[in-house]
């Protein structure tokens, strides 16, 4: 433990931000990173307890004490490496993650807790700017192939773990470019796309191969997935889920996952025939999750007349529930950077119905809810007599996720789904109802957040690994150790 009372000298510090009326006007990031002694204060701030429950906190066990207390001595290198031994991108945790390890810190429980996601970003940053992220490639190739099939953070993890086992590697992606989500869902000023670019070029250069454009199952058949001996499946859980009211074929109802990677191609220099655009318009945001927050954020650098936020469900606490104590995610109260930028946020209403002339939305109809929770779950009442009627001319839909789409690759590959809609896959194996097919991230779990799909990721690659050898030096979960491949 470097600093025995840096917890009680040290308060709690994360990045800045810059003023909302600079961020409105670009799409780029707008945090600005510690300095070199106060990320050592921060990494002093941990209390290196003899139960660091931070790291089963974290779904990749990350052994926070562990770098922290090497930051706090300045070995910045080393730090680089316990962080790598766990996580594969660092650089999407550190700017995405919810941090379920910060809740779940001891010193979290009266004071602040230590700033664990905001070290874990520096960690990286400082590694990428002294080029000690390096490509490593496998001692020797095992003759075995390998399709991972999507890019998000789930497939690039699974990916580079088998490589490293000595593996050749395909990575398939349906779009136009790498990194699923991260890519076409995740607004550029929450993280930058060349971010995603320069860990794919170290990728790259440890021979794994990416091919584009390759929608197995629409533009490129599935059959080609059997002149692979293991197949790895992370295409995440891509059906949305909409709104049947009356209305909601009006033109002006978009899906979130349908305007988002818009502005995100548009960033990246593509043009875009019949772009939607909030311009002008009275916007409103069906769903209080981060891509409704991500469509405010947008909506707002579209300059929208006004931007409105629904939410089903009731208003949380800023403090953590009481039936929510220390170290469990609570639910409570969340302001993200595009809350802060301007919204006008509802809770506890629901939409009954989008209103239009000429087939295009010009308002939509509210009525206020409450929540009754049951044994069965919970119950919604609408309140009588509180019907709303409100301007709108885009409405975006920010709903969820219903599971993976079923009708392609995976009708062609004969997969089993579970109730829920995604591929079934053994939670200890990740193996499918089809030998040799995998399955891991969103695709198997159901929408989670990128901190999952990576753990599921390195977790599924160690299985790989085992079918095709027999056994697997692969590091898992609580390993903590620096990879032995």
């Amino acid at each position: 433990m470097g600093k025995i009372t840096g917890f009680k000298e040290f308060p709690r510090k994360v990045e800045a931000k810059r003023p909302v009326t600079e961020r409105l006007v670009h799409y780029k990031e707008f945090t600005e990173l510690l300095s070199k002694d106060e990320l050592q204060k921060q990494g002093g701030r941990c209390m290196n307890c003899g139960v660091p429950v931070c790291t089963s906190g974290c779904p990749l066990g990350n052994m926070i004490p562990d770098f922290n207390d090497m930051i706090w001595r300045g070995e910045w290198d080393k730090a680089l490496t316990q962080l790598h031994a766990t996580n594969n991108v660092p650089e999407f945790t550190g700017r995405l993650c919810p941090a379920p390890c910060e809740e779940s810190c001891v010193l979290g429980i009266n004071e602040p807790a230590v700033a664990i996601e905001t070290i874990e970003k520096h960690i990286v940053e400082k590694g990428f700017e002294m080029g000690w992220i390096k490509p490593q490639l496998p001692a020797k190739r095992s003759g075995k192939t390998v399709a991972v099939v999507g890019s998000g953070p789930s497939g690039l993890a699974t990916a580079q773990q088998l490589n490293r086992a000595g593996h050749e590697v395909t990575v398939f992606e349906r779009a136009d470019r790498i990194g699923g989500l991260l890519r076409y869902g995740i607004p550029d000023f929450k993280l930058e796309k060349s971010v995603i670019d320069r860990r794919v070029a170290v990728m790259e250069a440890e021979g794994i191969v990416f091919k584009t454009n390759a929608h197995i199952g629409v533009s490129v058949s599935s059959v080609v997935l059997k002149d692979f001996d293991a197949v790895v499946l992370c295409g995440g859980a891509t059906k949305a889920r909409g709104l049947t009211i009356p209305g909601s074929n009006l033109d002006g109802v978009v899906q979130a996952m349908h305007f988002l990677p818009m502005q995100n191609k548009t960033n990246a220099g593509d043009k875009i025939e019949n772009r939607i655009m909030a311009t002008g318009k009275n916007v409103i945001v069906i769903g209080g999750g981060d891509t409704g927050s991500d469509c405010i954020g947008t909506s707002n650098r579209h300059g929208a007349k006004s931007v409105t936020n629904f939410e089903l469900f009731g208003k949380p606490t800023p403090e953590r529930p009481s039936n929510q104590p220390w170290p469990f995610w609570p639910m409570r109260l969340k302001t993200t950077t595009s809350h802060e930028e301007g919204v006008e946020r509802f809770w506890s209403i629901s939409t009954k119905e989008f209103k239009g002339e000429n087939g295009k939305l010009k308002s939509l109809v509210t009525v206020n809810v409450e929540i009754e929770h049951t044994k069965t779950g919970p119950k919604i009442k609408e309140v009588p007599g509180s019907e709303k009627e409100w301007p709108c001319e885009l409405a975006l839909l920010a709903l969820g996720f219903l599971g993976a789409e079923t009708d392609t690759m995976i009708a062609d590959l004969g997969l089993e789904v579970d109730p829920r809609g995604n591929v079934k896959a053994d939670e200890t194996n990740y193996r499918t109802s089809v030998p040799g097919i995998f399955a891991a991230g969103d695709m198997r779990r159901g929408q989670s957040l990128i901190v999952w799909a990576i753990s599921e990721g390195r977790e599924a690659a160690y299985h790989v690994d085992k079918f095709l050898m027999g056994s697997s030096n692969l590091p898992r979960k609580g390993d903590g150790d620096i990879p032995r491949v």
